[in-house]
């Protein structure tokens, strides 16, 4: 049996939520087209007849401008740390860029192998493919370069291959039913905040966070109180919507998700909109919230 850690780092939106659902075939990490859509590392793992490989999905390196933008990128980086291998992964559209080159330097140091994995090649003529590969193998010492679709799946099972010629550890780290590491609550929490994601303008996604309350499952049905936070009160507006249009649509999308996590279980979610100023900067808030792992006041 061959396993081990693998970490998927990359600036916000080039593709390391979708790459690791695509593998899993489940969806673990929410996705959207809005930068900065995942704030917490997540598990995600894949479980093989010989072998069992842990992918951390990681929120993306971007400039940070809030206590929790600081966050993201701290939680991020942290992930690199003592894993086996470590993918990058590029948006094949741009290609490696002035400000990934900060960011590799930090991430070569870390001495585990780095893959190149330039992504979206479905959007990329071959030439200008080809021209990014051969800048990306003559400036950087990747172990390996591999392009790929994360979202059709195009060149995984080589990229899966490949991985695991670089693992050499001997233990099954979860047991194999088990896929992610994050609680029921933090998937429903993840999965409405997806949805206002996708509904909202851009501004007011990056300015709510979601915790689940209570969920009580029962026979037939689940009821789910759950709260939605903002830090102000024309965000809260905009949420609810005229006549609470918008809440109910966030609600139902919602709750058409969640139903996969209670095995099509009827949802009955309750949704409550609630205004924290300032909360992203608040480490008190943030910590209440599963943004800190250690203490509040660090």
């Amino acid at each position: 049996m061959r396993s081990g850690f693998i970490a998927i780092l990359g600036k916000p939106n080039a593709g390391k939520s979708t790459l690791i659902n695509t593998i899993l075939k489940e969806k673990i990490a929410i996705t959207t087209q809005k930068a900065q859509t995942t704030r917490n590392a997540i598990l995600g793992i894949l479980n093989e007849e010989d072998s069992q490989i842990v992918f951390i999905d990681t929120p993306g390196i971007h400039e940070a401008k809030t206590a929790l933008g600081a966050y993201m990128n701290k939680e991020a980086l942290s992930q690199a740390e003592g894993v086996d291998i470590i993918y990058y992964i590029v948006d094949g559209q741009k290609g490696l860029q002035a400000d990934d080159k900060k960011i590799l330097e930090r991430v070569f140091s870390y001495g585990a192998p780095v893959f190149l994995l330039m992504n979206k090649i479905d959007e990329v003529s071959s030439d200008l493919l080809i021209k990014r590969l051969t800048y990306a193998q003559n400036n950087y010492d990747f172990a390996e370069i591999i392009p790929i679709c994360a979202l059709n799946g195009d060149n995984l099972e080589e990229l899966l291959r490949t991985s695991r010629e670089y693992l050499h550890d001997d233990v099954q780290y979860y047991p194999e039913n088990v896929k992610t590491n994050r609680s029921r609550d933090f998937r429903i929490a993840e999965i409405i905040r997806e949805k206002i994601i996708l509904n909202m303008r851009e501004e007011v996604p990056h300015l709510v966070a979601c915790k689940v309350e209570e969920v009580k499952e029962l026979t037939s049905k689940v009821q789910i109180e759950a709260t939605i936070i903002c830090n102000k009160k024309t965000h809260k507006g905009m949420i609810i919507g005229k006549n609470g249009s918008m809440l109910k649509k966030i609600n139902n999308e919602a709750s058409r998700d969640i139903a996969a996590l209670f095995d099509g279980k009827k949802i009955i979610l309750s949704l409550y909109v609630k205004v924290e100023e300032d909360w992203l900067n608040s480490q008190k808030q943030l910590f209440d919230l599963g943004y800190f792992s250690g203490d509040s006041d660090e």
